[in-house]
């Protein structure tokens, strides 16, 4: 999920680039970049998901809330990194989907969204996929289970970047962008990007790094990540990869847009993964 209508121009967006140079960083990447919610819609047993619930501490002391849904025949974990806006509660729907692929789901909320402290700023959300992964090393990576790393939007960008630290079995991209910068360019006036440099989230710099198997899924119809940058991210992406185009999917609507054919491809892909 990606809010377009805060990356979109309007009075208010360029008053705070009038007053950029007066605020921190921090603060103006979280008026344009991040946009979360605190309270919980629901959680997985609403879906009839069994699940559990996980603190998780980052490496700078961070406490974040996440959830560990099982599957019976689980083999495989896959581990998600959601967009910026909502927080995981939103997810549910997209995980009772997900849940058809006989795996076990493993979900955070970045500092700041849902039941996590903190506040979001790029290289927190690094740490706290980095923490995600310290826990699933340590509470399932000796069940000999393997790990997918699954990134929704900004949440591919923070997938890209711990695969490119860490050996996961898969790599899964959905409607993610180039970089900050190239997502800005999309909306933003030149003279307004400045502010803003410190940002990169350069998912293209990173993915030629990642060694392992990649899925880049994209609708052809995004109306807020452009498909040109899905097909950017594939063509950077490292070997065996493949390309998924979702026609007349937008970007916060692919899975129910691809319908049957999502879990199909995705099944293939995680079949493909040598076990």
């Amino acid at each position: 999920m990606f809010s377009r209508k805060r990356w979109i121009i309007t009075a208010t967006a360029t008053a705070a680039a009038a007053v950029a140079y007066i605020m921190t960083p921090h603060t103006l990447e979280r008026m344009f970049i991040y946009f979360p919610t605190k309270q919980l819609e629901g959680d997985p047993s609403h879906a009839g998901l069994p699940f559990q619930d996980l603190r998780i501490v980052t490496e700078d002391h961070v406490a974040l809330h996440g959830w560990f849904v099982p599957h019976p025949a689980g083999k495989k974990t896959l581990l998600i990194f959601h967009g910026n806006a909502g927080n995981i509660s939103h997810r549910l729907p997209w995980m009772e989907i997900l849940h058809q692929l006989q795996v076990h789901l493993m979900i955070i909320d970045y500092r700041g969204y849902g039941k996590s402290e903190g506040s979001p700023f790029e290289d927190g959300l690094y740490l706290d996929a980095r923490a995600a992964y310290a826990w699933w090393v340590k509470e399932r990576a000796a069940t000999g289970e393997e790990l997918v790393l699954f990134g929704e939007s900004i949440g591919g960008a923070v997938a890209v970047d711990l695969a490119a630290r860490t050996k996961p079995s898969g790599l899964i991209l959905q409607s993610t962008f180039t970089s900050a910068r190239d997502m800005a360019k999309t909306v933003f006036p030149l003279r307004f990007l400045q502010p803003l440099a410190h940002v990169r989230f350069d998912s293209l710099a990173k993915l030629p790094q990642v060694k392992c198997p990649v899925l880049v899924i994209h609708g052809n119809r995004d109306e807020i990540v452009p498909f040109r940058m899905g097909r950017e991210l594939f063509e950077v992406a490292p070997s065996p990869k493949e390309f998924y185009e979702v026609p007349g999917a937008g970007h916060n609507d692919l899975p129910w847009e691809a319908g049957a054919e999502y879990t199909v491809r995705l099944r293939s892909f995680l079949d493909r993964i040598a076990g």
